[in-house]
């Protein structure tokens, strides 16, 4: 198998999927679309797709397609600490990175760029962060380390609303409105 391509690609839920190659996979502009397409199309308006083999691999490596509007609720990394870092592949995504109370300066507030720039963030275990797709299409290549343990991976901001609760909308829309300003985006 030359590169992954949509015939390489098996659906794992219905949040992602996950390459079958077995030497190695390429991203490319068919790939980046497909999985942009999948996250318009996903009722969460976001899609993953996994290049790592399973959820006990030592290193995640997946593409995050965000769409605007998709709530990702503040997190941290903290028990077990594992650091990420986001590469921006298209468009346009925001990040807000939180003190323990909910607060964000405008210096933790970054905009990763594909056609400009800052093209990837590090963010180290523990630091409460959350991300916002400011464009369609919007593609981001994660890294973090594995295995992956749903019971674990995340912990939950306590101040900021549960994605089903009647203010995560109000709460995501207030995010966005502040980066908007922050980098004179429309």
């Amino acid at each position: 198998m030359p590169h992954c391509d949509a015939n390489e690609l098996r659906r794992i839920s219905a949040l992602a999927t996950r390459s079958t190659h077995e030497r190695f996979a390429v991203v490319d502009a068919a790939l980046l679309d497909r999985k942009a397409a999948d996250a318009a199309a996903n009722a969460r308006l976001r899609e993953m797709h996994q290049f790592h083999g399973s959820d006990t691999s030592s290193l995640h490596r997946m593409l995050n397609a965000v769409e605007p509007g998709s709530y990702i609720r503040p997190h941290r990394h903290l028990h077990p600490p594992k650091a990420e870092c986001f590469i921006i592949l298209r468009g346009l995504v925001g990040f807000a990175f939180f003190d323990d109370q909910g607060r964000a300066a405008d210096e933790d507030l970054i905009l990763l760029d594909a056609q400009y720039g800052p093209f990837a963030v590090d963010i180290r275990p523990g630091v409460w962060h959350m991300l916002v797709s400011m464009s369609p299409g919007s593609v981001l290549f994660e890294i973090k380390p594995g295995p992956y343990d749903p019971l674990d991976d995340k912990d939950f901001a306590p101040w900021a609303p549960a994605p089903d609760s009647s203010g995560a909308q109000a709460w995501l829309t207030e995010q966005e409105l502040r980066l908007r300003s922050r980098f004179g985006l429309p």
